[in-house]
Protein backbone atom coordinates (compact mmCIF):
# COMPACT_ATOMS: atom_id res chain seq x y z
CA UNK A 1 0.00 0.00 0.00
CA UNK A 2 1.16 3.58 -0.59
CA UNK A 3 2.63 5.33 2.43
CA UNK A 4 0.51 7.66 4.49
CA UNK A 5 0.57 11.03 2.81
CA UNK A 6 1.07 14.35 4.57
CA UNK A 7 -1.75 16.84 4.23
CA UNK A 8 -1.40 19.49 1.48
CA UNK A 9 -0.36 22.07 4.06
CA UNK A 10 2.91 20.14 4.40
CA UNK A 11 3.94 22.09 1.28
CA UNK A 12 2.79 25.43 2.64
CA UNK A 13 5.51 28.04 2.85
CA UNK A 14 8.15 26.02 1.04
CA UNK A 15 9.19 24.96 -2.43
CA UNK A 16 8.20 21.65 -4.00
CA UNK A 17 11.30 19.44 -3.98
CA UNK A 18 11.64 17.85 -7.43
CA UNK A 19 13.90 15.19 -8.93
CA UNK A 20 14.46 14.49 -12.64
CA UNK A 21 14.83 10.85 -13.67
CA UNK A 22 16.44 10.52 -17.11
CA UNK A 23 18.56 13.36 -18.47
CA UNK A 24 18.15 12.78 -22.19
CA UNK A 25 16.63 15.22 -24.64
CA UNK A 26 13.18 15.43 -23.05
CA UNK A 27 14.50 15.71 -19.50
CA UNK A 28 17.12 18.27 -20.40
CA UNK A 29 15.11 20.20 -22.98
CA UNK A 30 11.58 20.23 -21.54
CA UNK A 31 11.30 19.08 -17.91
CA UNK A 32 14.30 20.92 -16.52
CA UNK A 33 13.46 24.31 -18.11
CA UNK A 34 9.89 24.08 -16.79
CA UNK A 35 11.16 23.25 -13.30
CA UNK A 36 13.71 26.06 -13.50
CA UNK A 37 11.06 28.59 -14.48
CA UNK A 38 8.90 27.60 -11.52
CA UNK A 39 12.01 27.72 -9.34
CA UNK A 40 12.54 31.31 -10.44
CA UNK A 41 8.97 31.97 -9.27
CA UNK A 42 9.65 30.40 -5.88
CA UNK A 43 7.53 27.31 -6.50
CA UNK A 44 10.04 24.47 -6.98
CA UNK A 45 13.63 23.43 -6.48
CA UNK A 46 15.42 20.62 -8.33
CA UNK A 47 17.19 18.65 -5.63
CA UNK A 48 18.44 15.65 -7.60
CA UNK A 49 18.82 13.99 -10.98
CA UNK A 50 19.06 10.28 -11.78
CA UNK A 51 20.53 8.57 -14.83
CA UNK A 52 22.30 5.28 -15.58
CA UNK A 53 25.29 7.22 -16.95
CA UNK A 54 27.21 8.44 -13.89
CA UNK A 55 29.47 10.80 -15.82
CA UNK A 56 26.57 12.35 -17.72
CA UNK A 57 24.36 12.88 -14.67
CA UNK A 58 27.22 14.43 -12.68
CA UNK A 59 27.90 16.82 -15.55
CA UNK A 60 24.18 17.60 -15.85
CA UNK A 61 23.96 18.47 -12.17
CA UNK A 62 27.11 20.59 -12.27
CA UNK A 63 25.89 22.53 -15.31
CA UNK A 64 22.43 23.19 -13.90
CA UNK A 65 23.07 23.75 -10.22
CA UNK A 66 21.44 20.51 -9.08
CA UNK A 67 22.91 19.43 -5.76
CA UNK A 68 22.73 15.63 -5.99
CA UNK A 69 23.53 13.21 -8.83
CA UNK A 70 22.48 9.55 -8.65
CA UNK A 71 22.53 6.41 -10.72
CA UNK A 72 20.20 4.58 -8.30
CA UNK A 73 16.58 5.72 -8.13
CA UNK A 74 15.75 3.93 -4.89
CA UNK A 75 18.74 5.48 -3.15
CA UNK A 76 17.79 8.94 -4.35
CA UNK A 77 14.23 8.50 -3.11
CA UNK A 78 15.42 7.34 0.31
CA UNK A 79 18.03 10.06 0.76
CA UNK A 80 16.34 13.10 -0.82
CA UNK A 81 12.64 12.39 -0.19
CA UNK A 82 11.44 14.51 -3.14
CA UNK A 83 7.84 15.71 -3.32
CA UNK A 84 7.76 15.31 -7.11
CA UNK A 85 9.58 12.93 -9.46
CA UNK A 86 9.55 13.67 -13.19
CA UNK A 87 10.18 10.57 -15.29
CA UNK A 88 11.87 11.11 -18.66
CA UNK A 89 13.00 7.56 -19.43
CA UNK A 90 11.90 5.04 -22.11
CA UNK A 91 8.37 3.61 -21.69
CA UNK A 92 9.57 0.19 -20.53
CA UNK A 93 10.87 1.81 -17.33
CA UNK A 94 7.83 3.94 -16.55
CA UNK A 95 5.93 1.37 -14.49
CA UNK A 96 8.80 0.35 -12.22
CA UNK A 97 10.01 3.90 -11.66
CA UNK A 98 6.53 5.35 -11.10
CA UNK A 99 5.69 2.68 -8.53
CA UNK A 100 8.96 3.28 -6.70
CA UNK A 101 8.33 7.02 -6.51
CA UNK A 102 4.72 6.64 -5.36
CA UNK A 103 5.71 4.17 -2.66
CA UNK A 104 8.26 6.69 -1.44
CA UNK A 105 5.48 9.27 -1.09
CA UNK A 106 6.38 11.35 -4.17
CA UNK A 107 3.99 12.57 -6.83
CA UNK A 108 4.90 11.47 -10.37
CA UNK A 109 4.95 13.37 -13.65
CA UNK A 110 5.66 10.79 -16.35
CA UNK A 111 6.39 11.33 -20.02
CA UNK A 112 4.20 9.79 -22.69
CA UNK A 113 3.59 7.11 -23.78
CA UNK A 114 2.27 6.50 -20.26
CA UNK A 115 3.09 2.79 -20.03
CA UNK A 116 3.61 0.03 -22.61
CA UNK A 117 0.28 -1.62 -21.69
CA UNK A 118 -3.01 -0.99 -19.92
CA UNK A 119 -2.00 -3.59 -17.33
CA UNK A 120 1.10 -1.55 -16.52
CA UNK A 121 -0.93 1.64 -16.22
CA UNK A 122 -3.42 0.03 -13.85
CA UNK A 123 -0.61 -1.35 -11.71
CA UNK A 124 0.76 2.18 -11.25
CA UNK A 125 -2.69 3.62 -10.52
CA UNK A 126 -3.14 1.00 -7.79
CA UNK A 127 -0.18 2.55 -5.93
CA UNK A 128 -1.65 6.06 -5.77
CA UNK A 129 -2.79 7.58 -2.49
CA UNK A 130 -6.47 7.46 -1.66
CA UNK A 131 -7.08 10.99 -0.39
CA UNK A 132 -4.60 13.79 -1.09
CA UNK A 133 -2.14 11.80 -3.18
CA UNK A 134 0.49 11.04 -4.16
CA UNK A 135 -0.80 10.76 -7.72
CA UNK A 136 0.83 9.86 -11.02
CA UNK A 137 0.16 12.29 -13.89
CA UNK A 138 1.08 11.80 -17.56
CA UNK A 139 2.70 14.50 -19.69
CA UNK A 140 0.00 15.51 -22.18
CA UNK A 141 1.03 19.14 -22.55
CA UNK A 142 -1.16 19.79 -25.61
CA UNK A 143 -4.19 19.80 -23.29
CA UNK A 144 -2.83 22.86 -21.53
CA UNK A 145 -2.58 26.50 -22.52
CA UNK A 146 -5.05 29.25 -23.34
CA UNK A 147 -6.22 27.93 -26.72
CA UNK A 148 -7.26 24.52 -25.46
CA UNK A 149 -8.83 26.03 -22.35
CA UNK A 150 -10.95 28.44 -24.41
CA UNK A 151 -12.14 25.82 -26.90
CA UNK A 152 -12.82 23.25 -24.16
CA UNK A 153 -15.08 25.77 -22.42
CA UNK A 154 -16.96 26.63 -25.62
CA UNK A 155 -17.55 22.95 -26.31
CA UNK A 156 -18.52 22.11 -22.73
CA UNK A 157 -21.08 24.95 -22.71
CA UNK A 158 -22.25 23.94 -26.22
CA UNK A 159 -21.82 27.56 -27.27
CA UNK A 160 -20.98 26.28 -30.75
CA UNK A 161 -23.81 23.75 -30.74
CA UNK A 162 -23.34 19.98 -30.63
CA UNK A 163 -20.06 18.57 -31.95
CA UNK A 164 -20.88 16.44 -35.00
CA UNK A 165 -17.85 15.56 -37.11
CA UNK A 166 -14.14 15.56 -36.24
CA UNK A 167 -10.79 14.87 -37.85
CA UNK A 168 -7.60 14.08 -35.93
CA UNK A 169 -4.39 14.00 -37.92
CA UNK A 170 -0.79 13.34 -36.96
CA UNK A 171 0.98 12.93 -40.27
CA UNK A 172 4.72 13.14 -39.72
CA UNK A 173 7.82 11.87 -41.50
CA UNK A 174 10.48 9.53 -40.17
CA UNK A 175 13.17 8.11 -42.48
CA UNK A 176 15.08 4.84 -42.36
CA UNK A 177 17.86 6.44 -40.30
CA UNK A 178 15.29 7.16 -37.57
CA UNK A 179 14.43 3.46 -37.37
CA UNK A 180 18.08 2.42 -37.44
CA UNK A 181 18.11 3.17 -33.70
CA UNK A 182 17.65 -0.35 -32.26
CA UNK A 183 14.83 0.39 -29.81
CA UNK A 184 12.57 2.15 -32.31
CA UNK A 185 9.79 0.33 -34.12
CA UNK A 186 9.74 -2.44 -31.50
CA UNK A 187 6.82 -3.29 -29.25
CA UNK A 188 8.88 -3.97 -26.17
CA UNK A 189 10.96 -0.81 -26.25
CA UNK A 190 8.85 1.81 -28.07
CA UNK A 191 5.45 0.46 -27.07
CA UNK A 192 3.94 0.85 -30.53
CA UNK A 193 4.22 2.72 -33.80
CA UNK A 194 2.98 6.22 -34.71
CA UNK A 195 -0.35 5.69 -32.91
CA UNK A 196 1.49 5.18 -29.61
CA UNK A 197 4.62 7.28 -29.99
CA UNK A 198 3.50 10.16 -32.20
CA UNK A 199 -0.27 10.51 -32.59
CA UNK A 200 -1.04 9.96 -28.93
CA UNK A 201 -0.86 13.71 -28.23
CA UNK A 202 -3.49 14.70 -30.79
CA UNK A 203 -5.74 11.76 -29.92
CA UNK A 204 -5.49 12.66 -26.25
CA UNK A 205 -6.40 16.27 -27.02
CA UNK A 206 -9.35 15.17 -29.15
CA UNK A 207 -10.67 13.03 -26.28
CA UNK A 208 -10.09 15.86 -23.82
CA UNK A 209 -12.22 18.16 -25.99
CA UNK A 210 -14.99 15.76 -27.03
CA UNK A 211 -15.31 13.47 -24.01
CA UNK A 212 -15.72 9.69 -23.83
CA UNK A 213 -15.51 7.60 -26.97
CA UNK A 214 -17.72 4.53 -27.43
CA UNK A 215 -16.29 2.45 -30.29
CA UNK A 216 -13.48 2.33 -32.82
CA UNK A 217 -12.88 0.60 -36.18
CA UNK A 218 -9.30 0.71 -37.45
CA UNK A 219 -6.68 -0.40 -39.95
CA UNK A 220 -2.90 -0.49 -39.63
CA UNK A 221 -0.07 -1.23 -42.00
CA UNK A 222 3.64 -1.40 -42.61
CA UNK A 223 3.95 0.37 -45.94
CA UNK A 224 7.59 1.51 -45.88
CA UNK A 225 9.58 0.62 -42.79
CA UNK A 226 10.89 -2.79 -41.75
CA UNK A 227 9.63 -2.66 -38.16
CA UNK A 228 7.60 -4.77 -35.73
CA UNK A 229 4.97 -2.08 -35.25
CA UNK A 230 2.85 -0.23 -37.77
CA UNK A 231 4.08 2.84 -39.65
CA UNK A 232 0.56 4.09 -40.47
CA UNK A 233 -2.92 3.65 -39.02
CA UNK A 234 -6.38 4.98 -39.69
CA UNK A 235 -9.48 4.75 -37.53
CA UNK A 236 -13.16 5.62 -37.42
CA UNK A 237 -14.21 6.72 -33.96
CA UNK A 238 -17.65 7.22 -32.44
CA UNK A 239 -18.16 9.25 -29.25
CA UNK A 240 -20.80 8.75 -26.58
CA UNK A 241 -22.25 12.09 -27.68
CA UNK A 242 -22.86 10.64 -31.13
CA UNK A 243 -20.09 12.66 -32.79
CA UNK A 244 -17.96 10.76 -35.30
CA UNK A 245 -14.26 11.21 -36.09
CA UNK A 246 -11.57 10.05 -38.45
CA UNK A 247 -8.07 9.54 -37.05
CA UNK A 248 -4.85 9.22 -39.07
CA UNK A 249 -1.40 8.53 -37.61
CA UNK A 250 1.54 8.31 -40.00
CA UNK A 251 5.32 8.57 -40.15
CA UNK A 252 5.22 8.47 -43.97
CA UNK A 253 4.17 12.07 -44.67
CA UNK A 254 6.80 14.55 -45.95
CA UNK A 255 4.44 17.50 -45.45
CA UNK A 256 4.22 17.21 -41.67
CA UNK A 257 1.24 18.50 -39.72
CA UNK A 258 -0.68 17.95 -36.49
CA UNK A 259 -4.32 18.87 -36.91
CA UNK A 260 -7.68 18.65 -35.18
CA UNK A 261 -10.91 19.86 -36.75
CA UNK A 262 -14.30 19.73 -35.04
CA UNK A 263 -17.46 20.64 -36.94
CA UNK A 264 -20.23 21.72 -34.57
CA UNK A 265 -23.77 22.83 -35.36
CA UNK A 266 -22.84 26.52 -35.32
CA UNK A 267 -19.10 26.64 -36.03
CA UNK A 268 -16.01 24.75 -37.08
CA UNK A 269 -13.02 24.72 -34.73
CA UNK A 270 -9.63 23.91 -36.21
CA UNK A 271 -6.15 23.58 -34.73
CA UNK A 272 -3.20 23.29 -37.11
CA UNK A 273 0.38 23.07 -35.80
CA UNK A 274 3.22 20.57 -35.51
CA UNK A 275 4.75 20.06 -32.05
CA UNK A 276 2.95 22.70 -29.98
CA UNK A 277 0.32 25.41 -30.34
CA UNK A 278 -0.54 28.95 -29.33
CA UNK A 279 -3.71 31.03 -29.76
CA UNK A 280 -2.75 31.89 -33.34
CA UNK A 281 -2.87 28.19 -34.33
CA UNK A 282 -6.60 27.94 -33.56
CA UNK A 283 -9.32 29.07 -35.96
CA UNK A 284 -13.08 29.28 -35.37
CA UNK A 285 -15.30 29.62 -38.44
CA UNK A 286 -18.93 30.49 -37.55
CA UNK A 287 -21.91 29.28 -39.53
CA UNK A 288 -23.40 31.96 -41.86
CA UNK A 289 -26.32 32.76 -39.55
CA UNK A 290 -24.25 33.40 -36.41
CA UNK A 291 -24.40 37.07 -35.31
CA UNK A 292 -21.08 38.86 -35.67
CA UNK A 293 -20.97 39.96 -32.03
CA UNK A 294 -21.34 36.37 -30.85
CA UNK A 295 -18.70 35.16 -33.30
CA UNK A 296 -16.36 37.86 -32.01
CA UNK A 297 -16.70 36.48 -28.47
CA UNK A 298 -15.76 33.03 -29.72
CA UNK A 299 -12.62 34.48 -31.30
CA UNK A 300 -11.42 36.03 -28.03
CA UNK A 301 -8.89 33.52 -26.69
CA UNK A 302 -7.52 35.89 -24.05
CA UNK A 303 -3.86 36.22 -23.12
CA UNK A 304 -1.76 33.78 -25.11
CA UNK A 305 -0.42 30.87 -23.03
CA UNK A 306 1.13 28.33 -25.44
CA UNK A 307 0.77 24.62 -24.84
CA UNK A 308 3.91 23.47 -23.04
CA UNK A 309 5.42 21.38 -20.30
CA UNK A 310 5.52 24.57 -18.24
CA UNK A 311 1.77 25.14 -18.56
CA UNK A 312 1.02 21.60 -17.40
CA UNK A 313 3.63 21.62 -14.63
CA UNK A 314 2.26 24.88 -13.28
CA UNK A 315 -1.18 23.29 -12.91
CA UNK A 316 0.31 20.10 -11.45
CA UNK A 317 2.15 21.99 -8.72
CA UNK A 318 -1.06 23.85 -7.89
CA UNK A 319 -2.82 20.48 -7.58
CA UNK A 320 -0.08 19.22 -5.28
CA UNK A 321 -0.48 22.22 -3.00
CA UNK A 322 -4.25 21.73 -2.94
CA UNK A 323 -3.99 17.98 -2.41
CA UNK A 324 -6.29 17.25 -5.34
CA UNK A 325 -5.98 14.79 -8.19
CA UNK A 326 -4.40 16.53 -11.21
CA UNK A 327 -5.72 16.35 -14.72
CA UNK A 328 -4.10 13.70 -16.91
CA UNK A 329 -3.94 11.22 -14.03
CA UNK A 330 -6.02 8.20 -13.04
CA UNK A 331 -8.91 7.44 -15.39
CA UNK A 332 -8.34 10.78 -17.14
CA UNK A 333 -4.74 9.90 -17.97
CA UNK A 334 -5.70 6.39 -19.13
CA UNK A 335 -8.25 7.31 -21.78
CA UNK A 336 -5.91 7.81 -24.76
CA UNK A 337 -3.91 4.67 -23.89
CA UNK A 338 -7.14 2.67 -23.87
CA UNK A 339 -8.10 4.12 -27.25
CA UNK A 340 -4.72 3.12 -28.71
CA UNK A 341 -5.07 -0.39 -27.35
CA UNK A 342 -8.53 -0.59 -28.90
CA UNK A 343 -7.22 0.82 -32.18
CA UNK A 344 -4.58 -1.91 -32.36
CA UNK A 345 -7.05 -4.63 -31.40
CA UNK A 346 -9.51 -3.47 -34.03
CA UNK A 347 -6.84 -3.26 -36.73
CA UNK A 348 -5.24 -6.64 -35.92
CA UNK A 349 -8.51 -8.57 -35.46
CA UNK A 350 -10.67 -6.82 -38.08
CA UNK A 351 -13.40 -6.05 -35.56
CA UNK A 352 -15.11 -3.06 -33.97
CA UNK A 353 -13.88 -2.55 -30.40
CA UNK A 354 -15.99 -0.97 -27.65
CA UNK A 355 -14.64 1.24 -24.88
CA UNK A 356 -14.14 -0.81 -21.71
CA UNK A 357 -13.82 -4.05 -23.65
CA UNK A 358 -10.10 -4.54 -22.99
CA UNK A 359 -9.47 -5.74 -19.45
CA UNK A 360 -7.77 -8.56 -17.55
CA UNK A 361 -7.96 -11.74 -19.59
CA UNK A 362 -7.89 -9.90 -22.92
CA UNK A 363 -4.53 -10.36 -24.71
CA UNK A 364 -4.50 -6.66 -25.60
CA UNK A 365 -4.53 -5.77 -21.91
CA UNK A 366 -1.00 -7.08 -21.40
CA UNK A 367 0.46 -6.43 -24.88
CA UNK A 368 -0.47 -3.78 -27.42
CA UNK A 369 0.13 -6.27 -30.24
CA UNK A 370 -2.20 -8.76 -28.53
CA UNK A 371 -0.15 -11.70 -29.80
CA UNK A 372 -1.71 -11.19 -33.23
CA UNK A 373 -0.15 -13.28 -36.03
CA UNK A 374 2.04 -11.11 -38.21
CA UNK A 375 2.26 -8.39 -35.58
CA UNK A 376 3.53 -10.01 -32.39
CA UNK A 377 7.32 -10.36 -32.12
CA UNK A 378 8.43 -13.88 -32.94
CA UNK A 379 9.99 -14.36 -29.49
CA UNK A 380 7.03 -12.89 -27.58
CA UNK A 381 3.34 -13.70 -27.54
CA UNK A 382 0.58 -12.30 -25.43
CA UNK A 383 0.13 -15.61 -23.63
CA UNK A 384 3.79 -15.64 -22.63
CA UNK A 385 3.37 -12.46 -20.63
CA UNK A 386 2.21 -12.60 -17.03
CA UNK A 387 -1.08 -10.81 -16.57
CA UNK A 388 -1.03 -8.06 -13.97
CA UNK A 389 -3.93 -7.95 -11.50
CA UNK A 390 -5.97 -4.75 -11.67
Amino acid sequence: MPPSTPLPDALAGRRVRAAVVGIGAIGRGSHLPALQQLAAEGETEVVAAVDIDATAVEAFCAENGVAHAYTDLERMLAEQRPDLVTICTPPTLHREQSVAALRAGAWVWCEKPPMPTLADYDAVAAEEGEAAGPYSSIVFQHRFGSGTRHVRRLLAEQALGRPLVAHCQTTWYRDTAYYAVPWRGRWQTEGGGPAMGHGIHQMDLLLDLLGPWSEVRAMAGRLVHDVETEDVSTALLRFESGAMATVVNSVLSPDEVSRIRIDCERATVELTHLYGHSNADWRITPAPDVPSDRAALWQDFGTDVPSSHLAQLRELVASMRAGRRPRSSGADGRTSLELIGALYKSAFTDTTVKRGEIGPGDPYYTAMHGGAPGWAPVAETATARAEVPA
